[in-house]
């Protein structure tokens, strides 16, 4: 047997031909772009380090005014996660479980607040929801409620941005859990909310996980929508992202310093999930 020979028959003995080996190298015309648009992407977050003000960075977070943006974003982060899943999840579910006619437009309406500009979000809520709107007038003229401009207008405005995150993760877990579970559910005499609230819920635990912290993160750091629909008043609807815009004018390490807190927890956020995006399929 010729030495060919015995390597082809070497190769069928383990299973297949062999592979030559790819090489390793970086192609020049690839490797410059990339490396320009991680600088890009990398270079402003060093800066903000760098130029930090570290020495008197505790001072700045225990302000009064730091502090109060501080703890409002908190809150209305928190409140408007939990709206989100309070109405988002049963809408994932009924875009992930049920056909009915126009659910693709549907869809499409639940995520257009990704794209849209939050200022316009921002209009629409004050046309909706303002004294003079199309609901707004009947909350104030009968209820005597008005939502602009308060801190549930905070909350509302960051509802409107985050809560396509969360519907997004719950619908894409919805259609990736196993439905023989609940029809297995429903044959032996559960109804169809109690097989969801039994069987569905627990499943698709880690997606609402997943969702509820990526919409917490968006409202945490919204803005636009927030300062259109809610204004700007200390303690009342100043939230971080606002309270470094106006920091920004007059007391620059202040601004710093609120940007510190909003870039830990966005990096906190990444990391926490970035198991589930690297694993997701």
């Amino acid at each position: 047997m010729t030495s060919l020979g015995k390597t082809g028959a070497a190769d069928t003995l383990q299973g297949g031909p062999r592979r030559r080996r790819a090489r390793s190298g970086v192609p020049l015309p690839l490797l410059l772009p990339a490396l320009l648009g991680l600088a890009f992407l990398v270079l402003p977050l060093v800066a903000l380090l760098i130029r930090a003000p570290w020495g008197s960075l505790p001072d700045q977070l225990t302000s009064t005014e730091v502090w109060q943006a501080l703890q409002l974003s908190l809150i209305c982060a928190t409140a408007a996660t939990a709206l989100s899943i309070l109405v988002g999840v049963p809408l994932a579910w009924l875009l992930a479980r049920t056909e009915f006619p126009g659910r693709g437009l549907v869809r499409a309406l639940v995520t257009l607040p990704l794209v849209l500009p939050p200022v316009v979000g921002g209009v629409a809520l004050l046309l909706a929801l303002g004294r003079n709107g199309v609901i707004g007038q009947w909350l104030d003229s009968w209820f005597g409620v008005t939502l602009p401009f308060t801190t549930t207008g905070v909350v509302l405005a960051e509802t409107f941005v985050a809560m396509p995150f969360l519907v997004i993760s719950v619908e894409g877990t919805l259609r990736a859990a196993d439905r023989r579970y609940e029809e297995a559910a429903q044959t032996l005499g559960a109804s169809r909310f109690t097989a969801f609230r039994r069987v569905t819920l627990p499943l698709i635990a880690p997606g609402v996980a997943a969702g509820a912290v990526l919409a917490w993160a968006r409202a945490l750091g919204e803005f636009g929508a927030t300062i259109t629909f809610a204004g700007n008043f200390p303690g009342r609807t100043q939230t971080m992202p606002l309270a470094v815009y106006l920091a920004l004018q007059n007391d620059p390490a202040a601004a710093i310093a609120l940007s510190l807190v909003l870039l830990a927890v966005s990096v906190a956020v990444l990391a926490g999930l970035r198991d589930r995006w690297m694993t997701a399929s």
